[in-house]
């Protein structure tokens, strides 16, 4: 087991690693930007390195500062958390060449599922139904040939994207030459990585996750399954476990698929599938996410079972210590993401409690919420019996969270739980577009 470990990220994720260091007896070195010099994962942390100005190209995605810091500190890991450089094939060779641990996917495993044709077309063998597409495209004149094949509407996606970035929605031969362009260089601009690629757009449908765990011995556990289906403009709003989309009697049927496929290309560690289930209850396979999701805490909430911690474990070599009959997917969990709508400074905050209520965040009184990263300032989740009770939950604990100083999105969450449509469970990908 590693004994120092660096937090290569800032924010709730970066807290979170840190309390999992902690009860683990695991040495913890934070890094931070100027901006966050005052932050609390600055302060929680064993060790805390400054990296570099606030801009997120100059700190937390700079890899040589990060190698510099996790080198001085003598951590023997590295965990990126999501975003930044969680992904990233070429920062987790170089940790590994710097004999430093990578907790994540190795690099070669990381190259060849970061490419979302490759990934489809290697699922594609197992008994997964990928959704129909393309390879990457060379051009706007092949994109439209391949459109006429596969029918519009189509998704025009980056083959690198990630969080909901890179992703258009096209109806017509017109719509698509204008867009290619365009879509190129944002995906470049973004990603460092112009490729783009078409992809059959099931609509309406509900976008379903399955959560692994898989260590190097073979063994892969499902903890669940996520409804991610409270979208706007592709970014989750929401999440709860389970699906109230999914029937119980397909779970088994879906996780031993699930388990089968991961074992047969070889991965390890935390990782998510993702699905869209259209109206007649087809399955299509998307993508693997090969990182801790924001919304892995949900999932937690259902299971039991910590997922950060076991991340670390598999990383280090350790089996997995359960089997899939041991995970408990009973009651009902629902998290929400709690994002600032400006910058500002926290005069008050006071955190809902209670059984089964969690709040992720790395916000103190005094702290300023910049906009130099991502606008997630915590993550409010519930877990209760029953679906019906867990709404109930999530409404007092949203009444309760009381964020002074700084403009948030509690208000629109608490209509969207208290939406019928939500609250009936029939609910799509459409709901926020309306």
């Amino acid at each position: 087991m590693f004994s120092k470990i660096l937090i290569a990220n800032r924010g709730e994720i970066a807290v979170r690693i840190i309390r999992a260091c902690k009860e683990m007896g695991i040495a913890s070195v934070a890094v931070c930007s100027e901006a966050d010099r005052d932050c609390l994962h600055a302060a929680l942390a064993d060790e805390c390195i400054c990296i570099g100005p606030a801009a997120a190209k100059d700190s937390y995605l700079n890899e040589s500062r990060i190698l510099s810091a996790a080198l001085v500190s003598g951590a023997q890991a590295i965990h990126p958390g999501y975003g930044f450089l969680s992904e990233n094939a070429q920062f987790a060779e170089a940790c590994r060449k710097n004999g430093i641990a990578f907790i994540g996917p190795d690099s070669t495993c990381m190259t060849a599922l970061g490419d979302k044709t490759k990934t489809k077309q290697a699922f594609s063998k197992t008994a997964l139904k990928p959704i129909p597409g393309t390879d990457v495209l060379p051009d706007a004149e092949h994109a439209v040939r391949e459109a006429s094949k596969i029918g519009y509407p189509v998704m025009l996606k980056a083959r690198s994207g990630g969080g909901g970035r890179g992703i258009r929605v096209i109806h017509s031969d017109a719509q698509l030459r204008q867009a290619f362009p365009l879509a190129v260089a944002e995906s470049e601009a973004a990603f460092g990585d112009g490729a783009v690629y078409l992809e059959k757009c099931v609509a309406p449908a509900r976008h379903i996750e399955v959560q692994i765990l898989a260590d190097e011995q073979g063994n892969v556990v499902c903890l669940g399954e996520r409804d991610c289906s409270v979208q706007r403009h592709h970014q989750k709003l929401l999440e709860e476990s389970p699906s109230p989309a999914i029937r119980p009697e397909e779970r088994a049927p879906l996780f031993g698929a699930v388990a089968e496929a991961v074992r047969a290309i070889g991965y390890t560690g935390v990782g998510t599938l993702e699905f869209l289930r259209d109206r007649s209850g087809n399955l299509w396979f998307m993508e693997i996410n090969v990182r801790l999701q924001v919304e892995h805490a949900v999932s937690e909430m259902l299971t039991q079972v910590d997922l950060v911690k076991w991340q670390i474990r598999t990383a280090a070599g350790v089996s997995l210590s359960f089997r899939q009959e041991d995970i408990p997917l009973r009651g009902a969990a629902i998290e929400c993401r709690i994002n600032a709508l400006s910058p500002g400074r926290l005069r008050m905050l006071h955190v809902p409690g209670g059984p089964f209520v969690r709040f992720d965040t790395y916000l103190v009184q005094g702290v300023t919420i910049t906009p130099f990263y991502d606008p997630l300032i915590g993550k409010l989740i519930v877990y209760a019996a029953t679906r019906e009770e867990a709404l109930r939950k999530m409404r007092a604990a949203l009444c309760e969270l009381v964020i002074d100083g700084v403009e948030t999105n509690i208000a629109e969450q608490l209509r969207i739980i208290s939406d019928p449509r939500f609250a009936s469970g029939a609910y799509d990908l459409t709901m926020m577009e309306e």
